[in-house]
């Protein structure tokens, strides 16, 4: 199989976009389908506000296309894919409060405590992260028992105070003092890389693949997630507002340091061609069937918003 170009890879990304963004749009209704009573109007269209806003998706992408890897369950993929995005969604709505980073746009449009109010936005991203475990628990998300149990714990974990959460906390902290490089790493690996760690773990556990599979895997999403965060130092660096639909220079105004403001645009390039060509060589095992992950990996260290 030829390689994969960008815009070949574009348009997987957004086919699963469209499928995620599909099931979102069911599962974040006012009335759900599966018995619970009627959910608050006001609350669910500050949700709908903050998740329905468009995105890449690429989290969820990384979901299905790690599951397919294995040939594992579509349906179990697409669900898991979408319990995902809520996480990452209610992180967005409460990283964008006052308390947090303070921000007034996200992907160009008002942020939820700004479109609603502060207290709303706290119940949307509460209601989020609590929704992502019932997806992943529900009967409709066609799982073995074990696989279901491994996903709830690994998305705890990513999301809580050794992930995600606990990544924040530090972000927070940097603003009073600041880290040295290793730090940086730290709350790096923590906020950003969790998700996507998890994100790619996940296909090989919806699949059933070997332990061995499994952790090769992580490791994949540990390169991309740092990755990531390194071109979203560098666009904060050298973009601007209007191309990345959010403020730039955020963590600058806030005395924050990041690996490419320490080191320069010309040393966090070389990083991220060095952590493209580590993830793209821990699939090597998997052959022609890991060309979309490897484009993911070159389009994550090559974005431009």
């Amino acid at each position: 199989m030829a390689e994969i170009d960008e815009r070949t890879f574009q348009d997987v990304l957004k086919r699963h976009a469209r499928s995620v963004e599909g099931l979102l749009a069911r599962l974040l209704t006012d009335r759900p389908e599966s018995g619970e009573i009627a959910r608050p109007a006001h609350l669910m269209a500050a949700i709908r506000h903050g998740v329905l806003n468009g995105g890449k998706r690429l989290r969820p992408a990384l979901v299905m296309e790690s599951t397919a890897l294995f040939d594992g369950d579509a349906e179990a993929a697409l669900r898991v894919a979408a319990a995902l995005e809520c996480v990452h969604c209610y992180s967005l709505i409460h990283d964008d409060l006052p308390a947090m980073d303070d921000d007034d746009l996200r992907r160009g449009q008002p942020t939820v405590h700004k479109a609603f109010d502060e207290a709303t936005a706290i119940l949307a991203g509460d209601s989020l992260l609590t929704l992502a475990f019932d997806i992943v628990a529900a009967p409709a998300t066609p799982l073995a028992d074990r696989a279901r149990a491994e996903l709830v714990l690994a998305l705890a974990r990513a999301s809580g105070p050794g992930g995600m959460a606990g990544g924040q906390a530090l972000d927070l902290a940097a603003e009073r003092e600041t880290p040295d490089e290793a730090g940086i790493i730290r709350l790096q690996a923590m906020k950003t890389g969790a998700l996507i760690r998890f994100a790619c773990e996940a296909g090989a556990i919806v699949a059933g693949a070997p332990a061995a599979d499994r952790e090769r895997l992580a490791e994949y999403g540990s390169a991309i997630g740092l990755a990531f965060q390194l071109a979203d130092d560098l666009l904060d660096l050298t973009s601007d507002a209007a191309t990345l639909g959010k403020a730039t220079r955020k963590d600058e105004g806030a005395g924050k340091a990041t690996l490419a403001s320490l080191h320069g645009e010309a040393w966090t390039r070389g990083q991220l061609a060095g952590l493209v060509a580590q993830a793209c060589d821990l699939l090597e095992p998997f052959g022609p069937r890991s060309g979309v992950l490897k484009a993911a990996a070159r389009f994550i260290a090559d974005r431009r918003s």
